[in-house]
């Protein structure tokens, strides 16, 4: 006998061997339960117990049990693809954070027309309740019964034990750690979402795969709830509503990943820089332009050349010499930090710029505006002395975190981006310099009081970084701003200073960017916002409707002309349409205010004025109207 600790505290005992299945049902508990968790560690519920143990079960409404179950519904998925589509083979199907995802080499193409075909199957296998078992083989013996998927026979060559875990239902088996669901019985709640397609391992040497993403869910409730979440950021999509309010296009004989911006993203982009590059100047930047292409020679002094060269367009070899389109701006900096000398007393030092970088993204990366090929960043460089990081890192992130208040960003984290130390082939410098960095990072952090999160793996090449992780309305995690400490370049381009001896002295450098790349700031904004910037950014601030042509047209005439004079955007709309439709199409490009003007209006000087995503409708004097958005404007109010 062995003795099991329940939740409650309680002391059972039962016969060793016994699968924590039968106590769950002796508990009457079965039917709620998902898989159980064995001394801490999540388990089948067939799994035996052979020694004193402390066993908890995870229901299906706990936040444990998401994975599994979604990682139990693309083992079904599976199931029902090798059943319709005979010769299909198998990639990988992990759980993800909000469902699942399975990638197949098939047979045959398939779409997202094909999805309820390959859903109806899969109800087909619910209904079937077949038990879900694991059991252990030998790497042979699992080659052997896998010999007709090269993917899989791929995966068990991978696994660094002797023996390899197997789940099978019926007439599928797959290679698998676990755990899973008991039966295909309780999958009941699930969506299939759409096809796309994916390099085997991520790696695009390889064979691209059809990949199916789907999501499940404990209940029909959660799972309606989640669908109504989806439609929701479809309508938040930037891609949707860029096109809807004439942001930017995308042409492919322009090229893939390479955004032309239409005259209301331009206003944007040029509104949004104008206050970057205000509350800049108020901390001491000095603002400089510098091309967007250089000699390979300066990629190669930064160490760029040799660490990112993949990810940059391929060089131009012209009279004599190669170029190459910049991937970032450090370089170009550097130099113009070296042409002259420079004091002490003149430190910290920084340098701004709104500059132009090209990137190789990968095709399948592109992404609206928010990962381009081409795009424009917030940049900023700050050569400093050692002694001065701490408060340079202080003004930054108070800069950061005052534009963020600005906007109305809540919902971000700030990350920790260091090296990793068991693959330092990808960085430069040394050992030392890098624990000095990243010590130095984390005592600023810690004397700031900002909370904080680490992630080995991700800092640039040159050296450690304060990344800050915004969760978009979409459910995208975006990196918008930025700060990195750089001891690497100084040394690569022998940047000095004459210190208080009047002796030469080795700069830091401060990499930072605020809004980041101005591109993916303004895909970040368009979701979070639905597309209803606030009234001081808004292409079109103002939207002049008049009932009748005949009657108010010249009315119209005049008060545009008046706004205009006051510098608020504004246009009329005297097409031969309804009233009711000017005003519904005005609410489609997310004009913050509708002036609807009728014979009161002429007659007193009125402004009838509805805003935008409210119904009541408010006459006001023209000159209130006036004063009351200019004040809105003037405040750089968020909605």
């Amino acid at each position: 006998m062995v003795k099991v600790k329940l939740l409650d505290g309680s002391i059972k005992e039962v016969e060793q061997g016994t699968l924590a299945v039968v106590i769950a049902k002796e508990l009457g508990i079965l039917k709620k339960c998902c898989v159980a968790k064995l001394n801490g560690k999540l388990v089948d519920l067939k799994t035996p117990i052979n020694e004193d143990s402390e066993l908890l079960f995870v229901f299906f409404e706990d936040k444990e049990a998401f994975d599994v179950i979604n990682h139990s519904c693309a083992h079904l998925m599976a199931q029902a693809m090798k059943r319709l589509y005979p010769g299909t083979c198998c990639g990988v199907g992990p759980a993800i954070e909000e469902g699942f995802y399975y990638d197949f080499a098939l047979p045959e193409a398939i779409s997202n027309e094909d999805l309820e075909k390959i859903e109806n199957e899969m109800k087909k296998i619910v209904k079937e309740n077949i038990p879900v078992n694991h059991y252990m083989l030998s790497k042979k013996d699992a080659k052997e019964k896998f010999k007709n998927d090269k993917y899989k026979c791929e995966l068990i060559d991978a696994v660094e034990d002797d023996m390899v875990g197997i789940y099978e239902q019926g007439d599928y088996a797959d290679v698998c750690r676990g755990p899973h669901v008991i039966s295909t019985g309780v999958l009941k709640y699930f969506k299939l979402l759409s096809v796309a397609g994916a390099y085997w391992r991520g790696d695009s040497k390889n064979d691209v795969l059809t990949r199916v993403y789907g999501t499940c869910w404990s209940t029909e409730e959660e799972l309606k709830a989640y669908m109504e979440v989806l439609e929701d950021r479809k309508a938040r999509d930037h891609r949707k509503l860029g096109k809807q309010m004439g942001i930017f296009m995308f042409d492919e004989l322009v090229g893939r990943g390479l955004p032309m911006w239409l005259p209301n993203g331009f206003i944007v982009r040029r509104l949004l820089a104008d206050y970057i590059i205000d509350k800049e100047v108020d901390l001491g930047y000095q603002h400089v332009l510098t091309p967007a292409l250089g000699n390979v020679e300066l990629y190669k002094t930064s160490g760029h050349w040799a660490h990112y060269k993949d990810d940059m367009f391929p060089k131009m070899d012209v009279d004599n010499e190669s170029y190459v389109l910049r991937p970032m701006n450090c370089p170009h900096h550097m130099v113009m930090y070296r042409s002259t000398l420079h004091s002490y007393r003149e430190l910290p030092l920084k340098i701004a710029e709104i500059a132009a970088d090209f990137r190789f993204e990968a095709s399948g990366a592109l992404t609206g505006i928010e990962r381009t090929r081409a795009f424009y960043q917030n940049d900023s460089h700050i050569f400093c002395m050692p002694s001065q990081i701490g408060d340079v890192f202080k003004e930054v992130t108070k800069l950061i975190l005052d534009v963020y208040n600005d906007f109305g960003f809540k919902n971000y984290r700030f990350r920790l981006s260091l090296r990793d130390p068991n693959d330092t082939e990808k960085y430069f410098g040394n050992d030392e310099l890098w624990e000095r960095s990243e010590h130095e990072l984390r005592e600023v952090l810690k004397e700031l009081g900002v909370e904080y999160y680490e992630a080995i793996g991700e800092a640039a090449f040159y050296g450690p970084k304060l990344d800050v992780q915004v969760r978009s309305a979409i459910g995208h995690d975006v990196t918008l701003s930025t700060i990195q400490l750089d001891y690497q370049l100084p040394e690569r381009f022998e940047l000095s200073y004459i210190d208080e001896k009047g002796e030469k002295a080795r700069p830091v450098v401060v990499h930072r960017a605020i809004l980041g790349s101005m591109d993916r700031f303004i895909a970040f904004l368009l979701e979070e916002t639905k597309g209803v910037l606030p009234t001081w950014l808004a292409p079109t601030q103002a939207m002049i409707i008049p009932v009748n042509l005949n009657f108010h047209q010249e009315y119209s005439d005049k008060l545009y002309q008046r706004l205009k004079a006051e510098k608020i955007r504004v246009k009329t709309d005297y097409r031969p349409e309804k009233l009711g439709y000017k005003i519904r199409d005005a609410q489609m490009q997310k004009i913050p205010y509708q002036l609807v003007i009728g014979d009161k209006e002429v007659s007193d000087n009125l402004v009838t004025y509805r805003k935008y995503g409210e119904k009541e409708q408010i006459t006001v004097s023209l000159d209130e109207f006036i004063k009351m958005i200019k004040e809105e404007i003037n405040n750089r109010s968020s909605n």
